[in-house]
């Protein structure tokens, strides 16, 4: 065998480990002490989101003759580290699985995103309000790095009372499970 035949087999050798050893872990956010979960959960999925979070143009209940944007219900896509579509998030708020699982989140505590127009970080406990599947032994859900979504800063007025917005946003659920 020639010395570069002999390369070339290793570095295809090379190439094909390379390929087959595991993706690196996403690496946990940075939150603030008050969004983490319980000491008896553990981390079982990241799932990154792509959606909208949907306003509604209404009449201030606390000013006369005001008129502000008020948060209805997200709906995003939920995805597998490859982009495949593997559930919904929507009203309620629910994250539901193609699986059939779902869960259902209450609000524990919020923070402010780090970043500019970013609709904040959450920690939401969750119940299991679906079928068995990969979201029905999920016990607490945050919601970090979050990009977009938050409500317009204009356009609501008395002519726009019931008009809704719809915006953009991106952000990465992490899952947690009972130990």
């Amino acid at each position: 065998m020639s010395k570069a035949f002999k390369v070339t087999a290793f570095l295809l050798v090379l190439l094909v480990a390379a390929c087959a050893s595991p993706q690196r872990p996403t690496p946990v956010a940075n939150v603030p002490d008050k969004l983490k979960p319980g000491a008896n959960e553990s981390l079982a999925m990241i799932i990154p989101a792509k959606g909208v979070q949907i306003y509604e143009c209404r009449a201030r209940k606390d000013q006369v003759e005001g008129y502000e944007w008020a948060f209805v219900a997200p709906e995003a896509d939920l995805f597998d580290a490859r982009g495949k579509r593997i559930g919904r998030h929507d009203a309620g708020p629910h994250w539901e699985s193609t699986d059939g699982s779902k869960i259902l989140g209450t609000l524990k505590e919020r923070a402010d995103a780090p970043v500019p127009d970013a609709i904040p970080w959450l920690l939401l406990t969750a119940k299991s309000v679906g079928s068995e599947g990969s979201f029905s032994k999920v016990t607490s859900v945050q919601r970090v790095n979050t990009v977009g979504g938050v409500a317009p800063k204009a356009g609501c007025s008395q002519a726009a009372v019931g008009t809704p917005a719809r915006i953009n946003y991106t952000a990465d659920y992490y899952f947690f499970t009972s130990k």
